[in-house]
Order: C-alpha cells, then sequence, then structure tokens
C-alpha cells in the first residue's frame, strides 16, 4: 500500500511538474486516475515552494515594493515549475469557449498549437490579477498562507471536477475524466475542509479559519462555473480544462483572500 501511495505521488510530480520523479512513461487509466487524486499533495508542494520565496523576499523588510516583488516572483516560480502546463490549458480553454464554435470545432481549435489573441489576453489578465492579489495581502505571512490555499485549491477543485466525462477520446482529459469514485471525491473534499479550517485555527483562530473557508469556496465555486460551461459548451472535460480549471481556481481563491484579509 505505501509502495503504490508512493508511485501515485512520483506520477503526479511527473505528470503536473517539472520535478524529476522518476514515474514510468506507460500511463493507463488506473495509474492517471490515482495520480489526479494526489493532485492537492502536488498543490501543497508548489504552494510552499511559491511561499518561501516570498518570505524569503520579505525578511528584509515588509514593505509594498517587496511584497510586490515577492508576489512577482512566487507567480513566476508557480509557473516555471508546473513548466508552464496548467496556464497553457487556461489559454486554449479560452480560445476554445470564446471562439462561439459548435463543440467539436471549439475542441479543434483548443487542440490547435498556437494560441490566438483571447488567449494571450486571458493569460495576461490571470497573471496580473494574481500578483496583485498577493500583493494587496497586508502582511507577507497571510499572503504566504493564502498563496498556499489557492494552489491547494486549485488542485482539489480539479479532483471534484473529474466526476465530468470527457468530452473527447483520447489525450489525457480522457483517461481521468469519469475515472475516479465518487467516495474518493468526497473525500479529498473533507479532508481538504478539515485541513483549511484546523490550520486556520492553530494559525489566528476563528477569523482566519473563517477567511479560509471562505477563500477556498469562492476558488472551489469558480471552479465548479468553468466544469458547467466546459460540460454545456463541449459536452465534458479535456485536459486543457482541467488545467483552467487549476488556474481559475486558484485565481479566484487569492482575490477572495486579499479582498477579505
Amino acid at each position: 500500500m505505501t509502495a503504490r501511495r508512493a508511485c501515485g505521488l512520483r506520477t503526479a510530480l511527473s505528470l503536473f511538474t517539472v520535478i524529476p520523479a522518476g514515474a514510468g512513461a506507460e500511463l493507463g487509466e488506473g495509474e492517471a486516475a490515482a495520480a489526479v487524486l494526489w493532485l492537492p499533495a502536488v498543490g501543497l508542494l508548489l504552494g510552499g515552494l511559491a511561499a518561501g520565496v516570498m518570505l524569503g523576499v520579505a525578511a528584509g523588510g515588509d514593505s509594498g515594493p517587496r511584497r510586490l516583488l515577492g508576489a512577482v516572483l512566487a507567480v513566476g516560480l508557480l509557473a516555471l515549475l508546473t513548466g508552464g502546463l496548467h496556464l497553457d490549458g487556461l489559454a486554449d480553454t479560452v480560445d476554445g469557449l470564446g471562439s462561439r464554435r459548435p463543440a467539436q470545432q471549439a475542441l479543434e481549435i483548443m487542440r490547435r498549437s498556437d494560441v490566438g489573441p483571447m488567449g494571450v489576453a486571458a493569460l495576461v489578465l490571470l497573471l496580473l490579477i494574481q500578483v496583485a492579489a498577493l500583493a494587496a495581502v497586508p502582511r507577507t505571512s497571510l499572503a504566504a498562507a493564502a498563496l498556499v490555499l489557492a494552489a491547494v485549491t486549485g488542485r482539489v477543485a480539479v479532483v471534484l471536477a473529474t466526476g465530468s466525462l470527457a468530452a473527447r477520446p483520447g489525450g489525457f482529459g480522457a483517461l481521468v475524466a469519469g475515472q475516479t469514485t465518487t467516495a474518493a471525491r468526497e473525500l479529498t473534499a473533507a479532508l481538504f475542509a478539515v485541513a483549511v479550517a484546523a490550520a486556520g485555527l492553530l494559525a489566528g483562530g476563528w477569523a482566519l479559519a473563517t477567511l479560509g473557508m471562505i477563500a477556498a469556496l469562492a476558488g472551489l465555486l469558480a471552479g465548479a462555473l468553468l466544469q458547467v460551461a466546459a460540460r454545456r459548451r463541449l459536452g465534458g472535460m479535456t485536459g486543457d480544462v482541467f488545467g483552467a480549471i487549476i488556474e481559475i481556481s486558484t485565481t479566484a481563491a487569492l482575490v477572495a483572500s486579499a479582498l477579505l484579509s
């Protein structure tokens, strides 16, 4: 059991980050679905590394310019560690959904290697919002915690979205969409809620726990709305949509944290 769990985590790291984890090249439906369930743990790792950068920059003084610099470096590190994978999914999803074409044509647009103007605009706007939201949190320690929360929230949103079916055969989306069990998704959501509440209580009492829960709910709601839009417009989920859900959910959680802090 321990070996199987370690294998799932290594597969998740290999799939969703540039961190060398030594996972095998072959990937089937069972392995992909198991790896997706490790996404929140991957988010915790990535968010922790990016938060460490913010805290390191602020070590010389918690001033506004340093918070802005820390936010830029942290967001850049997240993009670097994920190889831009989720950002690419966001751009493709925006191009597809924004094309107003029928589902099959929209999916074909999403499969193209080039990025359209709507995708570029979405990328720039999203990164600006993420940086601004982090810099707007009044204390770097709170901003670092918000970043970790947002990184995990975005990936929990993907686990929950795997309850939907795939929009097309083939691709990573088809390997995980509809392949996780209801029990696994519910357990992920429950553990996430308990972890957010417990961390908030230990770090700052009920007020911080409430803030964390609201920010997490905002992120999950944003991801759920994109999931609904993908089902209606595309007929289901794709790997690009899963990537877009991570970015949209992460951003919504950061914005909520900034507005509430």
